[in-house]
């Protein structure tokens, strides 16, 4: 089994450094979890809580691959979703005349045209409204033009699969994830019996309070207290707590079991689909993306240099990320909560690069 120090002592540096509090990381081959390591503190305010390998992360916008994406393509399996369908055969508010070409594609590869954000609490009242008030956004760009990342593309496909099976989200999540998977410490809207388990994140929405600006300088609802155990995006907030594009709370472990299903032999999904998840369906567009994840070929992006140009990958804005090299079989997970208790400036994707560099070399014992 390989030395894995080298990475203990870079995240050490980093936590020394103030730059997060704790971490989890993970490094999976074939079916072998190579490392599984905890270091640092989950909690600093209120109280001091060590991080362990069972910690509870708020995972941020890996809800986007991890249940919104893996969602969508156990629907393409099941037959009852085709991407090239327009996302207003199934939400009728999205039938304007410049809308009604954005497909279902479109929204899993952030090419739609839709806003990176916007702060739906400050413009609307009821969040039973959000979908509506997406719609009526005026688009950026043609649909299958230019990539944006957007929280409000995803947004939509929850509310899309929704529509498709009748109830909420966190529903059809546990029914064809977390229950066949077996994942006990992975939900939405985690229990306040289990928050110690869980990582404290920003002592109020301080850092989205700033990017909203003036124009949510209205809005009464701002939360000021430390976030612990509730989710950290504001939208997803607003949303109770349940949302495409976030909302998701996990430990590293769970994190690999819904990973590996990207990977051959995974339960959930034909591994006739998984080719679409490691392939450029945004050529021309400014950022290579497949179905519901991000590339490797991408220059200065989070990979690094050593992992496979087969790789793809996802972060979160908590400080979590997974990237998955299906040419290796190989899974790599690191959890941090880098804005506990408040966000600090630094190169995040850097600390990634060196992470995923060093765990190859790692493992090819370099």
């Amino acid at each position: 089994m390989p030395d894995f120090s080298r990475i203990d002592e870079l995240l050490a540096a980093e936590i020394e450094a103030k730059h997060f509090p704790g971490a989890v990381y993970l490094i999976a081959e074939n079916d072998e979890t190579k490392a599984l390591k905890a270091s640092g503190n989950a909690v600093v305010i209120p109280e001091i809580i060590p991080a362990t390998t069972d910690t509870i992360y708020d995972l941020a916008s890996l809800t986007k691959p991890l249940v919104t994406t893996l969602l969508c393509t156990i629907l393409q399996k099941q037959q009852k979703l085709d991407f090239e369908s327009s996302v207003g055969s199934f939400l009728p508010e999205f039938l304007a005349e410049d809308e009604r070409n954005i497909t279902v594609k479109h929204l899993l590869t952030h090419s739609s045209g839709l806003p990176a954000w916007r702060p739906l609490y400050a413009e609307i009242d009821n969040p039973n409204d959000a979908l509506e008030h997406i719609a009526q956004i005026p688009l950026e760009n043609p649909p299958g033009t230019k990539v944006v990342y957007s929280d409000l593309g995803f947004i939509t496909l929850g509310k899309l699969i929704e529509q498709i099976y009748e109830t909420d989200l966190a529903k059809v999540a546990t029914q064809y994830i977390l229950a066949p998977l077996g994942l006990h410490s992975t939900c939405f809207n985690p229990p306040m019996s289990i928050r110690k388990r869980i990582a404290a994140t920003e002592n109020g929405n301080i850092y989205e309070e700033k990017m909203a600006g003036d124009s949510a300088s209205h809005y009464p609802g701002w939360r000021k207290e430390m976030i612990w155990g509730e989710v950290h995006d504001g939208n997803a907030h607003f949303l109770k707590g349940v949302a495409g594009h976030a909302g998701l709370f996990g430990t590293a472990s769970d994190a690999l079991k819904i990973a590996r299903q990207f990977l051959p032999g995974g339960h959930l999904l034909n591994d006739s689909s998984l080719s679409q998840f490691s392939t450029n369906l945004t050529p021309g567009c400014g950022i290579d993306r497949s179905i519901g994840w991000t590339l490797s070929t991408n220059s200065n992006g989070a990979a690094g240099n050593k992992i496979s140009r087969r790789a793809f990958g996802h972060s979160g804005f908590t400080g979590t990320s997974v990237w998955i090299d299906p040419e290796k079989s190989r899974v790599f997970i690191l959890l941090t909560n880098r804005v506990h208790p408040d966000r600090s400036d630094f190169d995040m994707d850097e600390l990634r690069r060196q992470f995923h560099n060093s765990a190859v070399d790692l493992l090819e014992g370099k």
